[in-house]
């Protein structure tokens, strides 16, 4: 009855993934207006986002959605979503949480079985492993280090020619 997506012919697939992404900027168009951001941006707002660097995009709110919008089109969600958590585990102020969010972030994305696994080496992987023993808030240092740079070689000049970057711009 239902047959995996690798029986569809490319166009097929391409043409899904086109509308997706086009779905998803529609999506963020909505959540930007109800968020109190309207389409009526004012020359320098636009500007600015026409020349944000990788780290400005992450920086705002509006920049992570639409980056996160072209992720998922892209089937590598994980990747933000796990910079993400690092960011706010990095901020985490009791001593208490730490553990736990350590380990719900490792079994997330880290652990090589995790439902939302980032592309990670084996070294990288065993090194984050090892922090775990003990965790500090750079335990993930080098892991979101790695996939930052993975994100900004690999992800970001692809997101600079999406659709949903060119929504983002207009």
């Amino acid at each position: 009855m239902c047959r995996s997506l690798e029986h569809l012919p490319n166009a097929c697939l391409e043409r899904a993934k086109e509308l997706k992404a086009r779905f998803g900027s529609f999506l963020l168009k909505q959540e930007l207006n109800i968020m109190g951001l309207s389409q009526k941006t004012d020359k320098l707002m636009l500007e600015d986002r026409q020349n944000w660097s990788f780290h400005e995009l992450l920086a705002h709110k509006e920049g992570q959605c639409a980056f996160t919008t072209f992720l998922s089109s892209e089937y590598s969600e994980e990747n933000v979503a796990f910079y993400l958590a690092c960011e706010d585990y990095r901020n985490t102020k009791s001593s208490l949480k730490l553990c736990s969010k350590a380990r719900k972030i490792y079994e997330e994305f880290v652990c090589s079985d995790a439902p939302r696994e980032v592309n990670l080496d084996h070294e990288t992987r065993t090194i984050t492993l090892k922090n775990m023993e003990q965790p500090t808030l750079s335990c993930f240092n080098l892991a979101q280090s790695k996939i930052y740079t993975l994100m900004e070689k690999d992800c970001y000049p692809r997101f600079l020619k999406s659709a949903v970057y060119q929504e983002l711009i207009t």
